[in-house]
């Protein structure tokens, strides 16, 4: 078994400076070790001390000369993306995608499923199979992939790596701890320590890693509505516990009696993970038959398999079904992310985890709500976005977590 400690939650200031160089070499390198210790605040001769060390590690190599203002020319050094790999899983809203990635985050296999609509022990076996194929079309790499990354939903107990999953029983839900711990049966088949990371932080990770301009450092990653990740001053935040980012409370004793007349449900209810569109479109469908002809025309399926991709479809076609919904949807969504801008003030609120493919009058309708319901001095200057790696967010970032811990712990 690799030695990689995967779970660790705090870094000591020695594996802070590490990670903070790592971030300085992907996104500034090639840097010269003067710029290096501008950059941190640290003499140039303890920088390099540490870069040394990545050196020999055969993490970091010097590269050619920059131009010199006088003077002996400094080396300039880049991180060697061949210098580790990791592989990362995620789960999304509408599939399942498993990365190798670099050092660098460049991605060297790519494989994606449909999302398992069945039982978290269903979805468990996916992970492993996905896991499997990038393994079978890697080879070349295996002997240096450092460990593998895991995004998904549900609240991760991050000591055992076990998910409590959100699991609907009629039409209640109650969260189960998963039978099979899913980091040891990982870590037992393909011999690589595993992390278990929750989908929303790792998508906001992924995000901050290789989707955001350096400066933006409190993000807000809206998974769906149903989950957020949060970044504070450039680190992610997970609360004493790890379960920080879920933006929903839930009884089930007592949930037909929370009701919300402006909103079905109520933002501070728990949503259904496709913010219950796709319900809301059948219902409407079920009720006129000449609505459900167009939509289901428009959208080449039938109401046996409709699903959220194709109220996508038919919303970018125009049709009146799909663009009314997903307007009431957008405005329930623009709700929630006010309440939270409101409460962590951030400078971008990324959406991701599928509704990139919502088209811009969705992200457009979440702005100006946002507007309408947050206070004027927290949003003149906030940037709502979609995710840049969409489909990939959660998967880079489980991977990023690995590379992370590969640096710190050197």
């Amino acid at each position: 078994m690799h030695t990689l400690d995967l779970q660790k939650e705090s870094f000591s200031e020695k594996e802070k400076r590490n990670i903070e160089m790592l971030d300085i070499l992907r996104r500034q390198g090639p840097i010269s070790r003067p710029d290096i210790s501008h950059e941190m605040g640290i003499n140039v001769v303890t920088i390099s001390s540490y870069i040394d060390d990545f050196v020999k590690r055969n993490l970091v190599y010097e590269k050619e000369l920059d131009v010199s203002e006088g003077g002996r020319r400094p080396v300039l050094l880049d991180l060697n993306p061949a210098g580790g790999f990791a592989i990362g899983v995620g789960l999304n809203l509408m599939n399942m995608v498993g990365l190798l990635v670099d050092l660098k985050g460049n991605i060297i296999t790519k494989t994606q499923i449909a999302r398992p609509q069945a039982s978290v022990r269903e979805v468990s076996e996916c992970l492993l199979e996905i896991v499997r194929e990038i393994l079978r079309r890697s080879k070349g790499y295996a002997a240096n992939i450092k460990g593998i990354g895991v995004g998904i939903a549900g609240l991760i107990n991050k000591k055992s790596g076990s998910v409590h999953w959100p699991q609907k029983m009629d039409h209640y839900y109650t969260y189960a701890s998963v039978d099979i711990p899913l980091k040891d049966l990982m870590e037992k088949e393909f011999n690589l320590p595993t992390l278990i990371e929750n989908d929303a932080t790792s998508a906001c990770s992924g995000e901050y890693w290789l989707g955001l301009e350096q400066d933006y450092k409190n993000v807000l990653y809206m998974f769906s509505g149903v989950g957020c990740g949060i970044m504070i001053n450039g680190d992610v935040y997970r609360g004493s516990q790890g379960y920080a980012g879920e933006v929903s409370v839930y009884n089930y004793k007592e949930q037909d009696l929370f009701a919300c007349a402006s909103g079905a449900p109520c933002f501070i209810k728990r949503w259904e993970v496709d913010l219950g569109i796709v319900d809301e479109v059948k219902g409407i469908l079920l009720k006129d038959k000449e609505k459900a002809e167009d939509f289901f025309r428009i959208a080449s399926c039938g109401m046996e398999n409709l699903d959220l991709k194709n109220v996508f479809i038919a919303a970018r076609l125009k049709n009146e079904t799909a663009v009314s919904v997903l307007e009431g949807a957008a405005k329930r969504l623009g709700i929630k992310i006010s309440f939270l801008v409101n409460l962590l003030n951030p400078q971008v609120v990324v959406i991701g985890g599928g509704f990139e493919e919502a088209g811009e009058d969705f992200l457009n309708k979440i702005r100006s709500t946002v507007r309408d319901w947050s206070f004027h001095e927290a949003n003149v200057d906030l940037k709502i976005a979609y995710s840049q790696l969409r489909e990939n967010a959660v998967a880079m970032g489980a991977a990023s977590f690995v590379l992370e811990r590969v640096f710190a712990q050197l």
